[in-house]
């Protein structure tokens, strides 16, 4: 049984049908953490998916049929497993034209990102339709890149006015010493931090949306990056400023994280 599967709409894909994929962009999709067969957030993988073909197509793939096309990947691979699903039109990009919605899911080993601290470079950029997690971001890899080679760990975005929103595959969050501070400018809601989000209401920590400027940093008591792989990797710094630890900031949100159930599909 192999950690790695790719099916097209439901079943094992050739090559003859990835070929034309190869240099696709027009697409959308969500990224998951399997763990014994079953995803956290599932709701929210399958409203994000819903949500992103309605915009980019006008149209959506019928969510028990995306189930179906889950279940059949998972059955071919262990029950611990990194899940992408992927849709996109046959027509393929650089065309107006309507086609039929595709849905492809891939799996690989399962991951569960890295250790931090971590330090990000601040760049000054704002993805095209950032509520939406789009392929073909060619940028994201470039800056990710490009702070590497600059001594960083990865790169935090800044919008036109200042304010921090995301970063490359990541959301940020803050911590303020009692509560946790979300960034307020245009950026993806990502499905960990949904879970998060609903899970910190639930133990009644206090939460709330702010404008996070790089000079509100040093107001601040920790920071942390959240993807489908981890809720909280610690960060250290953002470009030159330094971010305090904050070891039971990290340790909340992966009990929260960990206090959503995890469903089959």
């Amino acid at each position: 049984m192999t950690s790695y599967v790719v099916h097209r709409d439901g079943r094992a894909a050739t090559a003859e049908e990835l070929g034309p994929l190869a240099f696709a962009g027009y697409a959308h999709f969500t990224a998951a953490q399997v763990r014994g067969g079953r995803i956290r957030g599932l709701d929210l993988h399958l409203e994000r998916l819903r949500a992103a073909s309605a915009e980019l197509f006008g149209r959506t793939v019928p969510q028990e049929r995306i189930r179906e096309y889950l279940r059949a990947a998972l059955a071919a691979g262990p029950g611990d497993l990194s899940l992408t699903v992927t849709v996109y039109s046959r027509a393929g990009e650089f065309t107006a034209a309507d086609d039929e919605l595709e849905v492809l899911v891939r799996t690989g080993p399962a991951a569960s990102g890295p250790r931090g601290p971590l330090a990000l470079a601040a760049v000054p950029y704002e993805r095209p339709l950032p509520e939406i997690k789009h392929a073909g971001e060619v940028a994201k890899t470039y800056l990710l890149r490009k702070a590497v080679a600059d001594g960083y760990d990865d790169a935090a975005f800044t919008d036109q006015r200042g304010r921090l929103s995301e970063a490359t595959i990541w959301n940020l969050a803050f911590w303020d010493g009692t509560a946790v501070v979300w960034p307020m400018a245009g950026m993806l809601d990502g499905t960990t931090m949904g879970i998060v989000r609903r899970q910190l209401a639930r133990l009644g920590v206090p939460q709330r949306d702010e404008e996070i400027t790089l000079d509100r940093l040093p107001d601040l008591a920790g920071a942390v990056v959240m993807n489908s792989w981890t809720p909280g990797v610690p960060v250290r710094r953002i470009g030159a400023l330094g971010v305090p630890e904050a070891p039971s900031f990290v340790e909340l949100l992966h009990r929260a994280y960990e206090a959503e159930p995890l469903t089959a599909p």
